[in-house]
């Protein structure tokens, strides 16, 4: 099926053969041994958009972001940052964190609380010299919406503020990289849901790398471009997040929140039954209706036990969403009586969760031609 939307996504690659970056890449390589746990690391990242360093506590996340900001002094380490090397053990060379171009946004905000949100920012902006200034004051009040707290203290905003202020002023330093570790971790859902269209727009409108450090899936679908995958300070895979989450090698599979994210293009609006047509590569959903115009980009995430399966098309059924697609793979799930089953919907990958009773009795099998019926999508953002 023909449609307006192209998908470049990049296959995610093996974590013992990371693929060859850019010269405008992010080279990080890290070696640090504690008693009882060892982060042994390499890495190589985009050197634009999101990457979410991703896995449970304990996998070696922050201990990756301490060493790319200097904070951590792995005893083997090469870190190069858009062709600029910042550390490199071999040849004794350690970039102290203050002459590092980054930015670096804490789960705290860490504001002076004395000092008003003006002076907050001053204090970011006066870190770099006039002259080499890359993000301006107007346009990072403008993007993340600050301007009418200038003159509060910390004390008189909200989690979701100062998290916003705190951003504000790691973009005002204009760093060459920006590091974000967890930051809405210490918010409710309330305040997360506050935060995170303004997370959206740093990531559509500036050219600035970012590398953030989460153990949400809902916050990796909807921020990342790329995603590295950690398990015991060791990296299991790292991609481009759509081709990632749809691989049935890795833990992340096995969860509950198990599934793919899809990039669309809103197609069209129908009105009188207050849907949207949204579209990608290999057919498109209808959703309730979405305010963007059409054109616009939005985010899909399908949960793998939200897609079951049919040998043909049903016609008489309340579930309006349904695809035709090719079985690539079947894998047992995370307990006896279910399997996984990766499936390409015409260049779009999807997963889903069934029996294993149901697999025998429709002779799942990799090759097969099925009906994807997709019973729930959730838009990010």
């Amino acid at each position: 099926m023909s449609t307006t939307f192209e998908l470049a996504a990049a296959k995610a690659d093996a974590a013992a053969h990371p693929a060859e970056v850019p010269a405008d890449g992010i080279r990080a390589r890290f070696r640090v041994s504690y008693p009882g746990f060892e982060l042994d690391v390499d890495l190589k990242l985009p050197g634009h958009g999101v990457t979410a360093l991703f896995g449970h506590s304990g996998s070696g996340k922050t201990t990756i972001l301490r060493c790319v900001a200097g904070l951590e002094r792995a005893a083997e380490a090469h870190l190069e940052i858009n062709g600029e090397i910042w550390q490199d053990s071999a040849a004794g060379v350690f970039l102290p964190t203050h002459r590092r171009a980054l930015g670096y946004v804490f789960q705290e905000a860490s504001l002076f609380p004395h000092l008003s949100v003006r002076r907050n920012l001053e204090y970011g902006l006066k870190r770099v010299d006039a002259a080499t200034r890359r993000v301006s004051w107007e346009r990072v009040l403008e993007l993340l919406g600050i301007g009418h707290l200038l003159e509060r203290l910390p004390g008189r905003l909200s989690g979701g503020e100062r998290q916003r202020v705190g951003i504000a002023r790691a973009l005002l330093t204009s760093p060459r990289l920006l590091l974000l570790d967890e930051p809405l971790a210490a918010l409710d859902l309330k305040r997360k849901n506050e935060i995170l269209p303004y997370l959206e727009r740093l990531h559509d409108e500036l050219d600035i790398p970012v590398l953030l450090v989460s153990h949400s899936p809902d916050e990796v679908a909807r921020l990342a471009d790329h995603v590295v995958l950690l398990d015991q300070g060791r990296v299991a895979a790292q991609g481009a997040l759509q081709e990632t989450l749809a691989r049935l090698d890795l833990p992340t599979a096995f969860s509950e929140d198990a599934g793919v994210v899809i990039e669309s293009l809103v197609a069209e609006h129908d009105d009188h039954y207050h849907l949207t047509r949204l579209e990608f590569p290999g057919g498109a959903v209808l959703v309730a209706r979405r305010p963007e115009a059409p054109g616009q980009r939005l985010r899909l995430r399908v949960h793998a036990r939200d897609v079951s399966l049919a040998l043909n098309q049903i016609e008489d059924t309340s579930i309006t969403n349904v695809l035709p697609a090719t079985v690539r793979e079947v894998v047992e799930a995370d307990t006896p009586a279910h399997v996984l089953v990766r499936l390409d919907a015409e260049g779009t990958p999807l997963i889903a969760r069934i029996t294993r009773r149901s697999c025998d009795q429709l002779e799942i099998h990799p090759g097969k031609r099925m009906w994807a019926q997709i019973k729930a999508v959730a838009l990010l953002g």
